[in-house]
């Protein structure tokens, strides 16, 4: 077992929760862990960010279970000097709506932005993206507003700030097929672009990007970055090219890490290696198949028959096993990726969104940072029921 590795899981949801005190503990030569305190039974979606004044904060959605009008925006924050993350915020609440994905970030003039996504039930084809401004470094934010009215527009990754200074947003773009429930079958990539420092967004589409979502935007220096996906038929992690800032893309092409239709996260360290958390697994590891993300929330869509086009659209993988949770690096731009390092084994079962009654045991959607003193920090969703944090010495990777 290398350095910064875990044991396979064999806690209940239980026990999970009892650990969910937000301290952060040394458990190997290298790493330290913490569950993130939260008042919901599910957590899911976290993503991390470094404020102004050094606080580590988290946040990430929770509530009874993805999709129910009760998820809700959660935000945790670790000081620093502190060795334990605080009770969290509620950032968002509306009754009405199941509100997902959120992230932060630290604008170049000094604000700082909560952005997430606000659905009804499982309709992800209706989602809108809204937002919150905070005037001081993230200690309180503004009143609600949205960004992108267009429906279906999905975030899960941070904004990049060009050589130019323009706002690039990643998003993904939910498309429903007529006559069906959404199920991620024909969604695609694209870029907001603001030119205006937020006050406006231009809609950039990716070519060839069905199946390709999550897009997390790498930059390599000058104008030239990278980005990878998250790949919706559960086959590989997907990556694609911009040499002009950001403002067009090359289509997605495979790379040579597996993908399980579940969300990764990349991040160029100070030494110029790319850094990725993912699930190494994907469809042909596991026939383990669900129907889709939703299919234990009742619906409202239309109950007519779908159009004969439908039939030759080819359908999103849903159910494939989310672990093990692994880290590995690219010397090359994201070329190629080697030294994995397992940060969470177990069976990893997610055919069911259940927290409630302890059923799901997955270890998903990664978020990674680097800080000045070297460290990586990563923070995930434990069997949906917690948010894991694990903090990796330079010595370690």
């Amino acid at each position: 077992m290398g350095a910064g590795q875990a044991e396979a899981s064999v806690m209940t949801h239980a026990e999970v929760a009892a650990r969910m005190d937000g301290k952060v503990r040394v458990v190997a030569a290298g790493r330290s862990d913490a569950f993130l305190p939260s008042p919901t039974v599910q957590n899911h979606a976290a993503n991390l960010t470094l404020l102004p004044d050094g606080t580590l904060a988290c946040v990430w959605f929770g509530g009874t279970m993805e999709g129910m009008g009760d998820i809700s925006i959660y935000m945790s924050r670790l000081a620093p000097g502190s060795d334990v993350w605080s009770a969290p915020e509620t950032m968002s609440d509306d009754a009405q709506k199941s509100e997902q994905n959120p992230l932060l970030f630290n604008a170049p003039d000094g604000k700082v932005w909560l952005l997430y996504t606000s659905q009804t039930s499982g309709h992800q084809d209706g989602a809108v993206v809204k937002c919150r401004i905070s005037d001081d470094g993230g200690k309180t934010f503004g009143a609600v507003s949205v960004l992108c009215d267009m429906p279906g527009t999905f975030v899960r990754q941070p904004i990049i700030v060009n050589g130019r200074g323009a706002w690039l947003l990643p998003v993904f773009r939910c498309i429903g097929v007529s006559g069906t429930r959404w199920s991620g079958d024909v969604d695609t990539a694209a870029v907001l672009v603001s030119t205006d420092a937020g006050a406006s967004w231009t809609m950039h589409d990716v070519a060839d990007s069905i199946g390709a979502v999550h897009m997390n935007i790498i930059p390599l220096g000058g104008d030239e970055m990278v980005a990878i996906f998250r790949n919706r038929f559960s086959e590989q992690v997907l990556r694609n090219r911009s040499f002009d800032g950001g403002l067009s893309w090359s289509a997605p092409e495979a790379t040579d890490l597996p993908n399980n239709n579940s969300s990764v996260q990349a991040v160029r360290l100070a030494d110029g290696r790319i850094a990725i958390v993912y699930n190494h697994a994907n469809a042909s590891m596991s026939d383990d198949r669900r129907l889709s993300l939703y299919d234990e929330i009742d619906g409202d869509e239309p109950q007519e028959a779908a159009p004969p086009a439908a039939s030759s659209v080819r359908k999103a993988v849903w159910g494939v096993p989310r672990a093990p949770l692994s880290l590995a690096f690219s010397s090359g731009g994201g070329d190629s990726f080697g030294g994995r390092i397992d940060l969470e084994t177990g069976d990893g079962f997610c055919l069911t969104n259940n927290s409630k009654d302890g059923l799901n045991r997955e270890f998903s959607y990664p978020s990674i940072l680097q800080t000045p003193d070297g460290a990586i920090h990563v923070a995930f969703t434990y069997f949906r029921r917690a948010i894991k944090y694990v903090r990796l010495s330079p010595r370690s990777f």
